[in-house]
């Protein structure tokens, strides 16, 4: 497994970041590997991989990069930019755009390397000057197609994820955050030592550096960092941009709640804000105030403060109930929807 050690002062000052930049690339490991997870995922990609496909069919060089630049275990860095906080899409793009050939050329050679394709050798198109340029051109070209007609609602989806695992950080500490954001991949191992995923990287000194979480709403996620300065850990949102045609919530517990207020009980497996069930539910603000309080009074969801903010989540009850219907507790549904030298790493 890979890990990295920091101290209590780098986890104390930590902080979760949203990134337009990281979002973008997650939708682009999503049309990568053309599978989605859930159904919210697989109408996105029905909407989207054409496009995308079609993309690449007329610019070879920028499907070689891609194919090359995206590892099973490995990600070239220039593809995949570190986060940064308060950064716009168009400034993490320049600095996309402002990588060297060279260092292009030999983060794909890491990447091939890394990801053990024996045999593998820098395909011949991606020699060239302008790879730099055509990693930045595939990044406006996802962000401008799937992203930012989205953003405003997926922005509010991870803005609530944040508010959520906040409120987590002061009533459970960072302990409990960190098992929960990439489940089976980063978990607290004590004595100041933080695992980052499954492989088998050597361990990273980070004391004194910056270190963001970045939530992104596909169901994604890998570890970036700009030695020694700047590390990141980007994870997959508990809540997600909803699907409309989804149905989230079993028949059963749609026709004794109505279908909009069992989707809400459903999705409360997690604390969640209105405003966030707002973005994932696609209902309106007033609408899901009302289911809450009918949940409320009903003793199957509770709320609790958390700075400015009041989130809801499902009592025992409520859990007895979603459980009895079949329902799998889920936190929502997305229709959206490293590493080795001394810039900047990334991996899964």
């Amino acid at each position: 497994m890979g890990w990295w050690q920091l101290n209590a002062d780098t986890l104390a000052s930590s902080r979760f970041v949203i990134s337009p930049v990281a979002e973008t690339v997650a939708c682009l490991k999503l049309l990568h590997t053309g599978t989605g997870t859930h159904p919210g995922e697989r109408a996105w990609l029905h909407q989207h991989l054409p496009g995308y496909r079609a993309f690449l069919a007329a610019d070879p060089v920028t499907a070689a990069l891609v194919r090359t630049g995206l590892g099973r275990s490995w990600n070239a860095d220039f593809l995949t930019p570190t986060p940064r906080d308060g950064e716009t899409f168009e400034e993490g793009v320049t600095r996309v755009r402002a990588v060297s050939a060279a260092d292009a050329r030999a983060q794909l050679a890491v990447t091939l390397a890394t990801d053990h394709r024996r045999g593998a050798r820098l395909p011949a198109e991606l020699h060239g000057d302008d790879v730099p340029e055509r990693a930045a051109a595939l990044l406006e070209h996802i962000w401008t197609e799937t992203v930012r007609p989205t953003w405003h609602r997926r922005r509010r989806v991870l803005e609530a994820d944040v508010v959520a695992r906040t409120a987590q950080v002061s009533q459970g500490g960072w302990a409990a955050v960190l098992d929960e954001l990439r489940p089976g991949r980063t978990r607290w191992l004590g004595e100041n030592r933080l695992q980052v995923n499954l492989h088998e990287y050597p361990p990273r000194e980070i004391s004194g550096a910056e270190l963001v979480f970045v939530p992104v709403t596909p169901k994604a996620g890998w570890v970036a960092w700009e030695e020694p300065e700047r590390y990141a850990i980007v994870y997959a949102c508990a809540g997600a941009l909803a699907d409309p045609t989804a149905r989230p919530a079993p028949a059963s517990l749609a026709a004794l709640l109505g279908p909009a207020r069992a989707a809400v009980l459903v999705l409360l497996a997690s604390p969640m804000s209105t405003s966030h069930l707002t973005a994932v539910t696609g209902q309106g603000l007033g609408s899901v105030g009302r289911h809450l309080k009918v949940l409320l009074d009903a003793g199957l969801a509770e709320r609790r403060r958390a700075g400015r903010s009041v989130l809801y989540t499902r009592t025992s009850s409520g859990d007895v109930l979603v459980k009895a219907s079949g329902s799998v507790p889920v936190t929502g549904s997305v229709p959206v929807s490293g590493s080795g030298n001394r810039r900047s790493t990334k991996g899964s």
